[in-house]
């Protein structure tokens, strides 16, 4: 890693010709087309080209640095995946659309899902983007709060605020 690290052209070389079908079948197993595998293999080795300088051999073996930057590669790439799908599906969505809805459960599981989407609608924009996010979309308040660009703290507090104002007016309802 050392000569990797000092931009040795051969070093990088022998680099993937040592770990390049371990690092390859690794990313097989994980990408879901051959494709993305392929391209997973070789950003992992420019990021190890990239980071060789901190490699320390009195730490891990290389084979375990090596495989750890690439177990660290594969789970980025695959959250990242997941979080476009998730994001490209929330801007599908269409407020007053009840194709979402659990279909199995009759009618009144159509009308409480209607009229929840209808007290989310009312909420203010940030409170209402995150609830849909988090709960419709399944995404975590840290990747919510750096797709809005918007501090962790205030994506928490708007959902919470958001909870409340549902809880206030689906009380109202039950009281009505």
């Amino acid at each position: 890693m050392q000569r990797v690290a000092a931009n040795e052209e051969s070093a990088v070389a022998d680099l993937y010709d040592r770990f390049g079908s371990l690092v390859y079948r690794m990313a097989l197993q994980s990408m879901p087309t051959r494709a993305e595998a392929e391209d997973a293999v070789q950003e992992v080795f420019v990021r190890l080209w990239k980071t060789a300088e901190r490699f320390d051999p009195t730490r891990a073996a290389l084979v375990t640095w090596v495989m750890l930057i690439t177990r660290r590669h594969l789970v980025d790439k695959l959250r990242r995946t997941r979080a476009r799908v998730k994001a490209r599906a929330l801007d599908e969505f269409q407020p007053g659309d009840t194709r979402g809805a659990p279909r199995d459960s009759g009618m009144e599981r159509r009308e409480q899902y209607a009229s929840l989407l209808e007290k989310i609608e009312s909420l203010p924009e940030l409170q209402r983007t995150v609830i849909t996010r988090a709960y419709l979309g399944g995404q975590t308040l840290r990747q919510i709060g750096e797709e809005l660009d918007t501090p962790l703290g205030t994506v928490k507090s708007a959902l919470s605020r958001a909870l409340v104002r549902l809880r206030e007016r689906t009380g109202e309802e039950l009281t009505a």
